[in-house]
């Protein structure tokens, strides 16, 4: 009986596909439950907290966690859109194909370009910022080229993972689901409970973090704690293809992942905020690790290299989810012919029902990524820095496309639906996006030559002008005859009684 439920369901799935111009080729093996796990794990309260929450405590101080509010609430209006895309437009690759469906050739290249750089970016910094907990697992001092290679060790079990295919995949989200678990709620309720050296008075004391400047300044500075975190739900559209009823299925998973996420992250930060006893020793940078000197003063030596092995798998987890999301996008573009190498970039393995070349590409430029930090002072939050702003970047185009396509017309027709809030929802999602591109860019160093003080949005539009620079030679956009522009022209395929904010 089952059985015959299940093959129906993939028989609609594999119509509505073709409905929107494309062949079936993935298995839809991930269910509900490792859709989320995918999303959680790349969002990954753990990775976002534990990498971040030394440099932005140093610059802002305890109040730097209401960023996470802050972010979060944002975050889940740019969710509730993608929820709403992504029911009527269940493909491969997320924010390229949504902002083809939504606006058109150009601006989905665009979007999928920035994207898939930040992407890159992103799987790089997660790597990197392993670093020091395999240092600490394994045993030695993390220095400049130690890290390198831990980072570049952890991109290749990712990758080996990856090309399992999406059965291990799956597997092995929910076991990075399950570390993350413990790494947040058991150390953090242990932290809590045993270790903690702080009232809740903190939150709302800076100790002299705005220095002789604005305190306002100084938090969104140490905001990035909150941006860096929040992206990760968008995972679950990337891999629409191998979910059974994507229309249904994978909003809610959105939607989970920021929710459980969220308060899981926000649970971490306060477990380690309460727990540090010298906030001004942080501040003034004479403890510049205090995840490391709060873990190994609760739980000893023992203990400690116990969490931090969980921390790995966090880590590990992550990083390959990242992957996956990633070569997913380039999967999507190269089968539209829509970047160089299409062909190769494109091919399909039947066995493992995964697409090799885009994941192998998934792993090497991430790969140059880490291994080019090795000319850059303060890496990590350079890398951290562009990942965030590229991601946002992206996301606002297909935020913006969307809005676009409701002025002209567009009525959202997939199984979930915003209904009256629409519009409101869009809006305010652009609004967030906008600020919090501005907050990720601001300038942090301001005692290193202005370049690198401005190597955030350097970066971003070094991105951008090579991606318009190539497409307007190369004019990749015009190489594929999938549909484009046509949001509004799609009929309604979703039940009425589905259509709201639930």
């Amino acid at each position: 009986m089952n059985n015959h439920v299940d093959h129906s369901v993939g028989g609609d799935d594999a119509a509505r596909l073709e409905s929107l111009g494309y062949k079936s080729e993935f298995r839809r093996d991930m269910s509900l439950w490792a859709n989320f796990a995918l999303g959680f794990t790349y969002l990954s309260p753990v990775v976002g907290i534990y990498t971040v929450f030394g440099i932005s405590l140093a610059l802002g101080g305890p109040p730097m966690i209401w960023a996470l509010l802050i972010a979060g609430l944002g975050q889940l209006l740019v969710a509730l859109v993608f929820g709403e895309v992504v029911s009527q437009f269940p493909l491969a690759g997320g924010v390229y194909p949504w902002a083809r469906r939504l606006y058109g050739r150009k601006w989905a290249w665009l979007t999928g370009w920035v994207y898939l750089m930040a992407l890159f970016s992103t799987i790089a910094g997660v790597a990197y910022g392993a670093a020091p907990y395999v240092a600490s697992f394994v045993g030695f001092e993390a220095g400049l080229y130690s890290s390198v290679i831990c980072a570049l060790g952890i991109l290749a079990i990712a990758t080996a993972i990856n090309f399992m295919g999406t059965k291990v995949l799956a597997q092995a989200a929910i076991i990075g689901f399950l570390a993350e678990i413990i790494g947040a709620l058991v150390v953090g309720t242990y932290l809590i409970v045993f270790h903690r050296h702080q009232d809740f008075s903190v939150l709302l004391n800076t100790f002299g973090s705005e220095k002789d400047g604005s305190y306002l300044a100084a938090f969104c500075a140490a905001s990035l704690i909150g941006v860096f975190q929040y992206y990760g739900f968008e995972a679950c559209g990337d891999v629409a293809e191998e979910v059974p009823d994507p229309g249904r299925r994978i909003p809610k998973s959105m939607r989970r992942t920021i929710y459980i996420g969220g308060a899981a992250a926000t649970f971490v930060c306060l477990a380690l905020t309460l727990s540090v006893v010298d906030f001004r020793a942080v501040i003034d940078g004479t403890n510049t690790d205090p995840v490391a000197t709060i873990l190994t003063s609760a739980f000893g030596p023992i203990g400690a290299w116990g969490v931090i092995g969980v921390v790995l798998i966090s880590f590990l987890s992550c990083v390959m989810s990242l992957q996956a999301a990633a070569s997913r996008l380039v999967y999507a573009y190269a089968r539209d012919r829509m970047i160089f190498c299409s062909g190769l970039l494109s091919k399909f393995s039947h066995e493992k029902f995964v697409p090799p070349y885009a994941l192998l590409l998934s792993a090497v430029v991430p790969a140059i990524v880490v291994i080019g930090s090795m000319i850059s002072t303060g890496a990590l939050m350079k890398i951290i820095g562009f990942s965030s702003v590229g991601i946002y970047i992206a996301f606002q185009m297909v935020v913006y496309a969307s809005v676009r396509a409701r002025f002209k017309g567009w009525k959202p027709s997939g199984e979930y639906q915003l209904g009256k809030w629409g519009m409101l929802v869009n809006l305010g999602a652009l609004a967030y996006g906008l600020v919090a591109i501005i907050v990720i860019g601001w300038p942090r160093t301001p005692d290193v030559a202005w370049y690198d003080n401005w190597i955030v949005f350097l970066s971003a539009g070094v991105v951008i002008g090579v991606g318009l620079l190539y497409m307007a030679i190369a004019r990749p956009h015009l190489r594929s005859d999938a549909p484009y522009g046509d949001a509004a022209q799609q009929p309604l395929t979703g039940p009425s009684s589905e259509r709201s904010l639930a």
